[in-house]
Order: structure tokens, then C-alpha cells, then sequence
């Protein structure tokens, strides 16, 4: 029998404590590992890798408040929430966004909505529909 390892994405950060927090608030995963250079979180069938971004490279640029958003990018992560209203309000607190909610929509038995994290990186948000 093969063990496949677990599917993931990582994200490079520029504040690797203030994005870490972010998503550990969230998302409401388990921290499996975490240290100066980077932190793992477990998700169901997935983990998101929260990795620092080397300091010659993260001296390079700012991040602006509110984030310039990373939009042109050709991957936008899926993320599971207990509820995208609790995530928006918790994101709001750390630096990040979730779009209103009159720009939820619902596919596929999800209720959808798209926001960003402290860095602009643009991230969607989907909450399972118990019918």
C-alpha cells in the first residue's frame, strides 16, 4: 500500500508570526509544527504551510495597511470555515478582510466568499450548507 503524503499549499510570508495568527484564528486548524522559519497547520486532507520569507528577500518590499492585493496571481487558495461570518469578523481584527456578505454566493452545497489575509495574498472562504 503507498502513502501518499498530504496535499497542501504553501504560502510565503513576509511576517511570518502576524500571518501564522491569522490563519491559526481563521481557519481553526492544528498547529502540527511551528518554527522561526515556518509553521504547519492541519486541516482536513490538506496542509497549509505558512513559510518565512528569507530576510534579503523580505527587506526587498512592504506590506501596506490595508494590504496591496496580490489579485494577478493565477492560484486563489479554498479554505474550509466552520462560518464565514465568525471568519470575517476575526479577520477584520487581524489585518485581513472578507468581503461583505451581500458578495456571498452559494455552489455546490457551499455557501462562497472571497477576501485576503494581512499580506493581500487573496484567499475564498467556503462553509458547508448542512441541508
Amino acid at each position: 500500500m503507498s502513502h501518499l503524503p498530504t496535499p497542501g499549499a504553501i504560502i510565503y510570508a513576509k511576517n511570518l508570526s502576524k500571518l501564522s495568527g491569522f490563519y491559526e484564528q481563521v481557519l481553526r486548524p492544528t498547529a502540527t509544527h511551528a518554527n522561526d522559519d515556518y509553521t504547519i497547520f492541519e486541516l482536513p486532507h490538506f496542509q497549509l504551510v505558512i513559510h518565512a520569507i528569507p530576510p534579503q528577500i523580505a527587506n526587498t518590499f512592504e506590506i501596506l495597511v490595508p494590504p496591496q492585493l496580490r489579485s494577478d496571481t493565477a492560484i486563489k487558495l479554498m479554505l474550509p470555515v466552520a462560518s464565514i461570518s465568525k471568519a470575517r469578523d476575526v479577520a477584520a481584527k487581524l489585518g485581513g478582510r472578507i468581503d461583505a456578505e451581500n458578495y456571498e454566493w452559494e455552489f455546490q452545497h457551499y455557501r462562497i466568499c472571497d477576501g485576503y489575509d494581512p499580506e493581500g495574498n487573496v484567499i475564498q472562504l467556503r462553509e458547508y450548507l448542512s441541508r
